[in-house]
């Protein structure tokens, strides 16, 4: 793909996801989750320009660098999302403003590897940055089904009996 395309796909998958995680959503058990990041993954390894070929060595551990802050950023964004379940057995999410700082964090430490690729000279396009993002979005997923599954369901709200409906009777009467 195009710097230009890369850059767009980008800037909407990471709108879309900053944007739907700090809105209640539904956690369905179905598998959406999955298809993203692997679009993702698929796009970054069909790029020809993953690694520079002039520096592969510094090219590939900044990789390696965007991928564990991408791994360090989608665990840390699962553990700081909240988890519920609803009376009807529902399990809703929704991010925190610790995901936030995870997030500033994160990008953070993006700047700073990119940065320090531009200092050595390593041509980096924006692969790297799709692959970061899809181990990210993967990674979170994982946690999150998992913390879900850990989760036990809230407890039926019965609504309260009437008055002496339900009330034990002794088997037996004491003498007095």
């Amino acid at each position: 793909m195009p710097g230009l395309v890369n850059a767009l796909l980008i800037a909407a998958v990471a709108a879309v996801v900053i944007v739907r995680q700090f809105r209640a959503g539904r956690v369905e058990g179905d598998r959406r989750r999955w298809v993203l990041p692997g679009i993702l993954a698929v796009a970054a390894l069909c790029e020809p320009d993953l690694l520079d070929t002039r520096h592969h060595t510094a090219s590939a551990a900044i990789l390696a660098g965007e991928l564990l802050v991408g791994l360090a950023m989608g665990a840390g964004w699962a553990w700081t999302t909240r988890i519920w379940v609803e009376a009807d057995g529902a399990v809703w999410s929704r991010s925190t403003r610790a995901s936030a700082a995870v997030w500033a964090v994160g990008i953070g430490l993006r700047v700073a590897l990119f940065a320090c690729g531009a200092m050595v000279g390593v041509h980096q396009g924006g692969s790297a940055l799709l692959l970061a993002l899809a181990a990210t979005l993967l990674v979170r997923s994982g946690v999150l089904t998992w913390r879900v599954r850990s989760l036990e369901p809230a407890p039926a709200l019965a609504p309260a009996p009437a008055y002496g409906v339900g009330a034990s009777r002794p088997r037996w009467k004491e003498r007095v």
